[in-house]
């Protein structure tokens, strides 16, 4: 017997494929983070670069193709008036806009404030400032916050509350 796949079906796969696509790496930052601070501090801001890189290439791109594929599966399957569409609806505008109007800007100034601090340590040993501290540790709060706003997010989809 072959089975009959409908389009919403294959658009509900894309929505769910998004969502690792785009947040996926971020819950991995504690990890890079700890590693490359610990072993090598000197390429900390390289791993900056990347960072903000999969910021601007991957979450933001994939974020949009989650709130597409939302619209059409909310509307294919009339369920705008439930909790979990309301819900994922406010966490894609929080995370757009955190993403770049916070995330963003703060990337930009945590690479340039580690780059000084790298080049003001010559060939010595790197310590870095205030500042980096100050911009590691919001970024990351901000970041921890959006990452269970995901989960949240996942966790209600599924249960369709």
């Amino acid at each position: 017997m072959i089975a009959t796949v409908e389009f919403f079906e294959v658009v509900l796969a894309v929505h769910i494929m998004a969502v690792v696509f785009a947040f996926g790496a971020t819950f991995a930052y504690p990890v890079l983070l700890g590693t490359v601070g610990k072993s090598d501090s000197r390429a900390l801001p390289a791993l900056y670069r990347a960072i903000h890189a999969i910021s601007v290439k991957v979450i933001m791109p994939g974020l949009a193709i989650v709130v597409i594929c939302g619209i059409y599966l909310a509307s294919k399957l009339h369920v705008w008036s439930e909790f979990y569409v309301q819900w994922g609806i406010a966490v894609a505008v929080v995370i757009g806009a955190v993403e770049g109007m916070f995330i963003s800007p703060n990337e930009k100034r945590l690479i340039e404030v580690a780059e000084k601090d790298l080049g003001a340590a010559g060939d010595g040993a790197v310590t870095f400032g205030a500042e980096h501290d100050t911009l590691v540790k919001r970024i990351g709060a901000v970041g921890a916050t959006m990452d269970l706003l995901v989960i949240l997010t996942i966790l209600f989809m599924a249960l369709k509350t």
